[in-house]
């Protein structure tokens, strides 16, 4: 490992979804350094707009205008992701004008480079070549389970990040053997609150896919034991692939492993500040920023 990866690199939900969290979080973030990790900085934001046919993992509820969410991602210098991690795309879905019109706007909307989160190899290949200014971000949904599937998806040169399935989180001795090429390119999955154990996780997101695509299809019953508890935090933190901000501080980083994504776009924005205040916030600056966030918008927290 080289000595200069010690900064963690979060990748953030609702680039969309919430917008008006990140109008109000991006400033403080900016003028009150001093309430934050410093080792810690924003790597993205990523979304989908509600009911966008490329979408995939959550289906879509976020409603802000695309020129409104590619400005405040540009006016702070935050790479802007889109989520486009449907995997059952087919020919004819590539045409989709929405889709196209976000990949025009957000490809070229700022100088810090924006990047595509893909399932889809078909959409892969078409977005390489028509918006070739993208980075492209292999996405959780394609439940890479098995070791040797990562390593596979990491060697893939046409990926900046690969973002294997959470259970793999701590699979210490496989993820440490990897070369420093590969360890940067790895994006862990922190606050997932889905059953370890689950059989089902390839069936979950292939329904919501399906969803997006407008299909009719019958809606995915999950069998998690906690089901019916939908997410809580505090639930996510006794996951055991659940990483917290020790262990990213004493064991990730100085292993050379600096990215990780909080997931989330499919809650309330008050969750979502709780995960701005766990993962970034320092603990005495933390009722400060809460109280920011809550004073000085008019965000809609519950």
């Amino acid at each position: 490992m080289s000595g200069d990866v010690m900064k963690a690199y979060y990748h953030l939900p609702g680039l969309f979804e919430f917008y008006e969290l990140y109008r109000v979080f991006l400033p403080l973030f900016r003028e009150h350094r001093e309430y934050f990790y410093d080792w810690c900085e924003i790597g993205s934001i990523y979304g989908a707009p509600g009911d966008c046919l490329w979408g995939g993992g959550r289906v879509g509820f976020g409603d802000e205008r695309p020129e409104d969410a590619a400005a405040l991602m540009r006016d702070f210098g935050v790479s802007a992701r889109l989520t486009f991690s449907n995997s059952l795309l087919r020919p004819e879905h590539l045409a989709d004008p929405r889709c196209n019109a976000l990949c025009a706007l957000f490809e070229k909307s700022s100088p810090v480079r924006n990047g595509v989160i893909v399932a889809s190899d078909l959409l892969l290949e078409y977005l390489k070549k028509k918006y070739p200014e993208f980075y492209f971000v292999s996405s959780t949904t394609k439940v890479l389970t098995e070791f040797r599937q990562l390593e596979g998806e990491l060697e893939r040169p046409e990926f900046s990040y690969v973002v294997p399935d959470f259970r793999l989180n701590k699979a210490f001795d496989q993820l440490n053997a990897l070369p420093e090429r590969l360890r940067r390119k790895v994006e862990f999955l922190c606050n997932e609150c889905c059953w370890f154990a689950c059989p089902d996780r390839k069936a979950c997101y292939e329904n919501v896919s399906r969803k997006n695509l407008g299909e009719d299809c019958q809606e995915h019953i999950c069998v998690s034991p906690t089901a019916r508890r939908g997410y809580r935090f505090s639930d996510a933190m006794k996951n055991p692939g659940f990483i917290g901000i020790d262990d990213i501080r004493n064991t990730y980083l100085p292993n050379g492993f600096s990215h990780f994504k909080i997931e989330g776009r499919s809650l309330g924005s008050a969750v979502v500040l709780e995960f701005l205040l766990y993962y970034m916030t320092k603990p005495e600056h933390q009722l400060k920023v809460r109280e920011e966030i809550y004073l000085d918008s008019a965000l809609d927290l519950f």
